[in-house]
C-alpha cells in the first residue's frame, strides 16, 4: 500500500539549541521536545517525570459533587450498589477498578455486564429489571449509558438511582441521572479525552478526597487504568499520559495475580510497554467477552484465589486462540467478498456483511480490512431475529465516524462511539439506503489524498546521529535509551518515526516468504544495523537494486538475554538522486 511521507512542522532551531544546552541532551532529543511544545527544563521535567499531584481536581467535572454525595449516602445507609459496565477492555477494567476499590468500604456491592449476544452494548432493559429484582437502589454505569435515556427513565420509575460514568459523545439530551462525562457540552473539566475507566477513576478520586481515604490505595488501581487507556486508543496526552506513566509502573512493579498468570501463559516477560498491553493483555481480556462471558475477565483482574485465577486464565487463553482463528477466517471471507464485487473499486467506503459472522470479532475484522483497503469501514453480522444487523465501524484520519453515522441516523436503530470507532444497529429493510447514505456522507468529507495512509515523520535521522563514534551497534545507543522516556506511546504521542536517506542493504532476504530482513548502512556510516520490514515481499527487489530511503522506528530486539537495536521499517522507496534533501519530496505538515 502506497503511503504519503509527511514531516511534522520543524521547530524553532534557536529554541532547540537553547533547550539542548539547558538539558545537556542531543539535538535530536531537544528537537523532538520542542516539537511537542516543551521549551524549558521545568516543562521537560513534567513531561518525563510528572507528579500525580498534577492531576486535575475531580470536582471540576460536572455532576461530581452529586455523584460523590449519592455514593456516600448509599455506603452510609448500606444500600445495595450495582456496578454496570461494558464487555470490552475499557469496560471490564473500569468494573474491576471501581468494584475492587469500593469493596473496601461496603460489602453491599456487585457488578453486572450485559451479554453481548442477548442484550447487546450498553444499558439494557434486562439489566435494569434484574437490578430491581435483586434490590439494588443505586446503579453506577461505566463506559456506557450516555445515550441510554429510555433505560434511565425505566430505572427512575423503578426507584433506582443512576450515576453514569461515560466518555462517549452525548446525544442531544442528557439522561435524567447524575452524569459524569467530560464530553458534555456543559462540562468544564479541562481534559476531555479520559477513557471510560478514567471517568470511573475520577469518581473514586472525588470520593477519596471528600472522605479523606488513603490515596495510596487509590493509586494501586492505576495499572487497570493504564490498560484501559492503551486498549481503548484514547490520546496519550495530558492527564492520560500522567496516569499511564504511573499505571505502567504499577503494572510492572506490583503485577496483580491474574495478569501475572496471564502473562506466564502468554510467555511474555516484563517490563511491559503500552505495545505489550495492546497486543498481549488487551486481546486476552477482550476475548472473554467476545467468545464467552466478560465477567470472567473481571474475576481474573480482582480475584486473589490462585487456583481460581489459574483456571480462568487458561480459559481466557483458549478463548483468545478461538478469537484469533475466527478473526483470520472472517477477515479472509470479507476480503474475498470485496475482491469479487466490482462496486468496491470506485467507492470511498467499505460496508461488508454476512449473517454467519461472529459478532464478537467484527470490530477486529473492520480494523484488518482498513490495513488492506484504507477507507472508512463497517463490518456487520445478522442478529438472531433475522431482522436486525449489528455492526462495528472503523475510520481513518480526516473522517469523523461518529459525525458520519449521526448524519445517517435516520436509517439506524441506534449508534454510538468516537471519531475513529463506533457501533451501530439497523433493520434489514434500511440496509441498502444506509449504505448509500454512508458512502455519500464520506464522499463529502474526502479530500484528494484522504484515502492514502500517512507516515508522520519527526525528522531525518542519519545513522551517524543514532550512534556516536564510540558506541557499538550491538548495544542500545544512548539516544534510544533517552527516547524510551518519551513513552508511553499511543494516539497523539505515537512512537517517533524517522527517515534515513541513501541507505544500502546487506544480506537482504525474505522470512516466511513475506518479511524482509536485512542489515542496513550508509556510505558515511559503514557499520551494519539490523532492520526488518514486515509483510513487504515486493521490497526485496528495491533494496537489492541500489540505494533507498526508508521510514523507520527504533526498536529493541532481545535474543538469548542480549538486547540489541533494530530498525523497524514502515516504508521504503528508491533514492532519487535528483533530490538533495528528503524534505523536498516529503510534504511538510501545515
Amino acid at each position: 500500500m502506497n503511503t504519503k511521507w509527511l514531516f511534522k512542522d520543524a521547530p524553532n532551531l534557536e529554541t532547540v539549541d537553547a533547550l539542548k544546552k539547558e538539558m545537556n541532551v542531543s539535538e535530536v532529543v531537544a528537537y523532538m521536545l520542542v516539537q511537542r511544545g516543551i521549551t524549558d527544563f521545568d516543562a521537560a521535567k513534567s513531561f518525563f517525570r510528572g507528579s500525580l499531584k498534577a492531576l486535575h481536581d475531580p470536582f471540576l467535572m460536572k455532576g461530581m459533587d452529586r455523584a460523590v454525595a449519592r455514593v456516600n449516602k448509599a455506603i452510609a445507609e448500606e444500600e445495595k450498589i450495582l456496578i454496570y459496565g461494558d464487555y470490552d477492555v475499557d469496560g471490564t477494567t473500569a468494573i474491576a477498578l471501581v468494584y475492587g476499590f469500593l469493596s473496601q468500604y461496603t460489602s453491599n456491592i456487585a457488578y453486572y455486564i450485559p451479554d453481548r449476544y442477548d442484550e447487546g452494548y450498553g444499558v439494557s432493559e434486562k439489566g435494569i429489571k434484574n437490578a430491581k429484582k435483586e434490590g439494588y437502589s443505586l446503579v453506577i454505569t461505566l463506559d456506557c449509558g450516555i445515550k441510554a435515556n429510555e433505560k434511565v427513565d425505566l430505572a427512575n420509575s423503578l426507584a433506582i438511582d443512576m450515576i453514569i460514568c461515560d466518555h462517549h459523545t452525548p446525544g442531544n439530551e442528557i439522561p435524567n441521572a447524575i452524569v459524569l462525562d467530560p464530553k458534555r457540552k456543559d462540562c468544564e473539566y479541562p481534559y476531555k479525552e479520559l477513557s471510560g475507566c478514567g471517568v470511573g477513576f475520577k469518581l473514586l478520586q472525588g470520593l477519596t478526597s471528600a472522605n479523606q481515604w488513603d490515596e495510596v490505595e487509590l493509586f494501586k488501581t492505576l495499572d487497570l487504568l493504564a490498560i484501559s487507556i492503551a486498549a481503548d486508543l484514547v490520546p496519550v496526552t495530558g492527564e492520560n499520559r500522567l496516569l499511564s506513566q504511573y499505571g505502567l509502573k504499577q503494572l510492572n512493579q506490583h503485577t496483580r495475580l491474574g495478569i501475572d498468570v496471564m502473562l506466564n501463559l502468554a510467555k511474555k516477560e516484563k517490563p511491559l510497554s503500552f505495545t505489550d498491553i495492546v497486543f498481549t493483555i488487551a486481546p486476552r481480556i477482550n476475548a472473554a467477552g467476545r467468545i464467552d462471558d466478560a465477567k470472567k475477565a473481571v474475576k481474573l483482574l480482582t480475584s486473589q484465589d490462585k487456583e481460581e485465577v489459574r483456571s480462568i486464565a487458561k480459559e481466557i487463553q483458549e478463548f483468545n486462540d478461538e478469537r484469533k482463528a475466527l478473526d483470520k477466517e472472517i477477515t479472509e471471507h470479507a476480503l474475498e467478498k470485496i475482491a469479487a464485487d466490482n462496486q468496491y473499486t470506485d467507492k470511498c467506503t467499505t460496508v461488508v456483511y454476512d449473517h454467519t459472522w461472529h459478532k464478537g470479532v467484527i470490530g477486529i475484522v473492520a480494523s484488518r480490512l482498513i490495513e488492506k483497503h484504507y477507507r472508512p469501514t463497517i463490518v456487520m453480522t445478522q442478529a438472531e431475529d433475522g431482522e436486525t444487523w449489528t455492526g462495528s465501524a472503523r475510520s481513518i484520519k480526516g473522517i469523523d465516524m461518529y459525525e458520519v453515522l449521526d448524519k445517517c441516523s435516520a436509517f439506524l436503530e441506534k449508534f454510538g462511539g468516537h471519531y475513529y470507532a463506533a457501533g451501530l444497529t439497523l433493520k434489514t429493510e434500511h440496509l441498502s439506503r444506509f449504505e448509500n447514505a454512508f458512502e455519500k456522507e464520506v464522499q463529502k468529507r474526502i479530500g484528494s489524498e484522504t484515502l492514502i495512509p500517512e507516515q508522520i515523520i519527526e525528522k531525518e535521522l542519519p545513522f551517524n546521529q543514532l550512534f556516536n563514534i564510540a558506541e557499538s551497534i550491538y548495544e542500545l545507543p544512548r539516544l534510544m535509551r533517552v527516547l524510551k522516556q518519551f513513552e508511553p506511546h499511543g494516539p497523539e504521542n505515537m512512537k517517533p518515526l524517522f527517515v534515513a536517506r541513501n541507505v544500502y542493504a546487506h544480506d537482504a532476504k525474505l522470512l516466511k516468504g513475506e518479511h524482509l530482513k536485512m542489515k542496513v548502512y550508509q556510505p558515511d556510516f559503514q557499520k551494519h544495523i539490523d532492520a526488518i520490514f514486515f509483510k513487504s515481499p515486493t521490497s526485496l527487489a528495491i533494496v537489492q537494486n541500489g540505494p533507498f530511503d526508508m521510514v523507520f522506528t527504533l526498536e529493541e530486539n532481545t535474543f538469548r538475554g542480549k538486547t540489541t537495536p533494530q530498525l523497524m521499517v514502515k516504508d521504503l522507496r528508491p533514492t532519487d538522486a535528483d533530490f538533495e534533501n528528503i524534505n523536498e519530496y516529503a510534504v511538510n505538515l501545515k
